[in-house]
């Protein structure tokens, strides 16, 4: 499986969206990345639908839309009007996880699931086959550019073993302190998506940048 890359939108250059999402939509870049913060779940606030909506105007990438919010149910099909192909809710979040991803799947997008990094994955295990795609945070959610957690590594080998146990297909994307580094290892150990935010934004050459990790040996 190839893999794919989901530059974050939260560390663009806000004053030049348009311009952002457009070198985006001309990189290899295969999702945009969108993390919504609430200030309760996580101790910053990012944006909401009509930044979104913006987004997608100029989107030819599929949005990834990562909720870092408390009571995600109420504001699923407001996300899916506002671009969201793919939807991330956290386990930690979620107070009937089964029904919260069913729905997710019954407004036609993607679901996914997000845990943090002191949450153990084989509580997912239950739920897997309602699952799309696994977010593992490997930094703790709320703020970018933080350090990369090594133990994701570990987790990443022990969720791949789970999802080929079952026969599944589910993907797994990796959030978080991601750069040439620590990528390869994560490759390796069964991730199949990329989620790179400062590391894309901040380089000299993002699309260079972008290509370089999605063409990971």
């Amino acid at each position: 499986m190839s893999i794919k890359i989901a530059p974050s939108i939260l560390a663009a250059d806000f004053a030049n969206l348009q311009k952002e999402v457009e070198m985006l939509n001309a990189s290899e870049a295969d999702y945009i990345h969108v993390d919504i913060m609430d200030g309760v779940f996580v101790p910053n606030i990012s944006f909401g639908f009509p930044v979104t909506e913006a987004i997608k105007r100029h989107a030819k990438k599929p949005l990834d839309v990562h909720l870092m919010i408390v009571d995600p149910d109420r504001y699923l099909e407001e996300f899916k009007k506002a671009g969201a192909e793919i939807i991330s809710v956290h386990y930690e979040a979620c107070v009937h996880l089964h029904r919260t991803l069913q729905h997710i799947r019954s407004l036609g997008c993607k679901a996914g699931v997000a845990v943090n990094p002191h949450t153990p994955i084989e509580h997912l295990e239950n739920i897997l086959e309602e699952v799309d795609m696994v977010l593992l945070m490997s930094v703790n959610p709320g703020f970018g550019g933080q350090k990369f957690i090594p133990n994701t590594i570990s987790k990443v080998r022990r969720l791949s073993k789970m999802i080929a146990e079952k026969g599944l297909n589910t993907l797994i994307e990796i959030d978080g302190g991601v750069n040439q580094a620590n990528a390869p290892l994560l490759v390796e150990a069964g991730a199949n998506v990329l989620v790179a935010g400062n590391f894309v934004f901040s380089s000299e050459n993002p699309i260079l940048t972008i290509k370089n990790l999605k063409n990971l040996q």
